[in-house]
């Protein structure tokens, strides 16, 4: 009974959320635009629903004593030496982020169905927090390398097509583009570790790839492990492609909160926590991921007290709890990441909705006590010797160059590759057609 209740409650969480995706952008396509009040009602709906068989499913697994739950979805594809098969699993880690998913996403709709009353955008909207959300869950729940990837892309695409939300302005459609271009970098770790799982394994499956681990060669689960390291920095903004998240703030408050504040930036914690058997056989590994979470926490925590608009400083705010949680993982640690994660998440949710009405309450409050509030969160500076403080000042506003260092060893050519091969493509053509 509670095995066919798993099943039933994990198809239906996925099955709700691609059901509203389908709707959205069937009738986007259809150029029939639905009213604000439908769009609003069927995301509630099916967010809704989703949490509820969230929480369900949540209390099945655990009464069950917590063992995962493998839900083969078919093999997809078989040749002699390969096989492509997708599947799900189901355990307390991949519940808990599918909860919190649903919860989050249900209350950001909810937002943005009176924040963005009356935008253009406003379908648009929806069509893509729908598509993440259900990149999300299929992520949170993939049992397989293959599904994993596939629903990492899905996530990636949304973010930066949120990021570029109002891309009639200039700004938001560059920003968009650095950002997919940091997101396809990186990501090229995790098709990499797909493709080394295979070549060591013959298949990406994660529960046969946790329990053929100790026969891999010395070696290649450290190498495994930091390649699934570079897509979490760069998912999750880690040093050294900490730079894009500030420019990410281009995008509408609820993209903000969603996205860089509760789900997408703790997607590369997620990442690591699912991978943690490969983790606890890597010391290299691990290391890295200590190194590189202390670097970002201590970046995100200088670069956010030189900020001077709202969700800005939140973002980095949210980074320095991100490069923590990093710590905890690299250090070990299990159940405290996930518990960190889970309450960091909801916190910045709550904060970042509460950021368009912060400014107007605060000069409401000024005006009450008649003067300027006395500045709080100053023990920092006390700590840093005057000789350091301009210096650190200065080296925070730039934001550590870490702008510039993507600008030259990441955009530039990736850039120059695509207009390269746009040339040749150019040229082909020209020729093909008889010009000259």
């Amino acid at each position: 009974m509670s095995s066919s209740l798993v099943v039933f409650l994990s198809f239906f969480i996925v099955g709700s959320q691609a059901a509203l995706f389908l709707t959205l952008a069937g009738a986007s396509l259809l150029a029939r635009a639905l009213p604000e009040s439908l769009i609003g009602l069927l995301a509630k709906t099916a967010f809704s629903l989703s949490t509820l068989a969230s929480l369900g499913l949540f209390t099945v697994v655990t009464l069950g004593g917590g063992s995962p739950v493998v839900l083969p979805l078919g093999e997809w594809m078989a040749t002699a030496s390969y096989h492509f098969e997708l599947s799900l699993l189901v355990d307390p880690l991949s519940v808990s982020f599918v909860a919190l998913t649903a919860a989050l996403c249900g209350i950001v709709g909810a937002f943005a169905h009176r924040y963005l009353h009356r935008e253009r955008g406003f379908n648009r909207f929806f069509v893509l927090l729908a598509l993440f959300g259900l990149g999300m869950t299929l992520t949170s729940l993939a049992g397989s390398l293959e599904l994993l990837y596939a629903s990492w892309e899905l996530v990636g695409l949304s973010s930066a097509l949120l990021i570029a939300f109002h891309h009639e302005r200039r700004a938001p459609a560059k920003n968009g583009l650095r950002t997919f271009i940091v997101y396809r970098i990186c990501d090229l770790g995790l098709l990499a570790a797909v493709a080394l799982s295979h070549y060591e394994l013959g298949t990406g499956d994660l529960e046969l790839l946790f329990r053929d681990l100790p026969e891999l060669q010395s070696g290649v689960p450290s190498l495994l492990a930091l390649l699934l390291l570079l897509a979490a920095c760069g998912k999750s903004a880690q040093i050294p492609f900490s730079g894009w998240l500030p420019r990410a703030m281009e995008g509408p408050t609820p993209s903000s909160a969603i996205f860089y504040g509760a789900l997408s930036v703790h997607a590369g914690a997620f990442l690591l926590l699912r991978i943690s058997p490969v983790l606890d056989r890597s010391p290299a590994a691990s290391a890295a991921v200590v190194f590189v979470g202390l670097l970002t926490a201590l970046h995100a925590t200088l670069s956010g007290r030189v900020q001077t608009d709202v969700k800005t400083a939140l973002a980095y705010a949210s980074l320095t709890q991100v490069g923590i949680i990093f710590i905890e993982i690299g250090l070990g640690f299990r159940l405290l990441p996930l518990l960190h994660l889970l309450g960091n998440a909801m916190t910045r949710t709550l904060q970042f909705l509460r950021a368009p009405s912060l400014l107007h309450d605060f000069h409401q409050l000024q005006n009450a006590v008649g003067g300027h509030l006395a500045r709080t969160g100053l023990h920092l500076e006390r700590t840093v010797p005057t000789f350091l403080k301009r210096r650190l000042y200065l080296f925070s506003l730039e934001r550590a160059h870490l702008d510039d260092l993507l600008d030259r060893c990441v955009v530039a050519p990736f850039l120059s590759v695509f207009r390269f091969l746009d040339g040749l493509e150019r040229r082909g053509i020209e020729r093909l057609g008889g010009g000259k």
